[in-house]
């Protein structure tokens, strides 16, 4: 009831998993958009969902009224380390800034909607470096949006095309050096940041990394 978006799409089952990523639970979702969803059993990473969920659902608390509360932000599955974030409440473009300004090697990204200027210019700075920084971008977004990315990488000389998709290129992820994936549902935007209810993980798992790496690859080769 308010302007701004509960842009969430997770379920959490039983307590002991939770389902998220960037596909919505919708036909156009599950079936024709470039989408991802991952499967995560851990009741640490449930019990931190089950605060957010309860946090709209039973206190009616979205947006900026939701407090920075996570019990477990930061956990081991599978002995995999995972960082669990939530929008508005715990600045994940500062962490985004950070991976990104950490990145050795190359930054790999999939982005329906690109328009935070802080993590573009963190990119600038890393490809001044040495560090390889290709992205894919939804058409549609990249040519609809004010103040988009697109062209401004694309003149710095980085490797940025766009998707040749014939629906939604909705994908929200970056892939640093091979072994850090980030996810969920936060688009690059001032939106996603300060004022919609959304969830990032970043999982440090190179098998994991390797699957994003090949839709983005599969996405790269077919794009403009």
């Amino acid at each position: 009831r308010r302007e701004s978006l509960m842009h969430h799409k997770f379920a959490i089952i039983d307590r002991q998993e939770v389902w998220t990523g960037s596909m919505n639970f919708s036909v156009g979702g599950a079936y024709k958009d470039n989408n991802n969803l991952v499967r995560l059993q851990d009741a640490r990473l449930a019990e931190n969902y089950q605060v957010e969920f309860d946090e709209m659902f039973e206190d009616d608390l979205f947006g900026s009224a939701s407090p920075a509360n996570t019990p477990y932000p930061e956990l081991t599955i599978a002995g995999k380390r995972v960082e669990v974030y939530f929008s508005p409440d715990d600045d994940v473009l500062n962490r985004l800034v950070e991976l990104v300004g950490e990145a050795d090697q190359e930054v790999r990204f999939l982005a329906y909607s690109f328009t935070a200027d802080r993590l573009a210019e963190a990119m600038l700075l890393r490809a001044q470096a040495g560090v390889q920084i290709s992205g894919v971008f939804d058409e549609t977004q990249a040519r609809s949006n004010t103040g988009g990315e697109f062209e401004r990488l694309k003149s710095a000389g980085l490797d940025v095309r766009m998707a040749d998709t014939p629906n939604l290129m909705h994908h929200k992820v970056l892939v640093i050096d091979r072994q850090i994936v980030v996810i969920g549902s936060y688009n690059y935007t001032r939106n996603a940041e300060e004022f919609n209810d959304e969830n990032v993980l970043i999982i440090y798992d190179a098998a994991l990394a390797g699957q994003f790496l090949q839709e983005y690859a599969t996405l790269y080769n077919a794009a403009d």
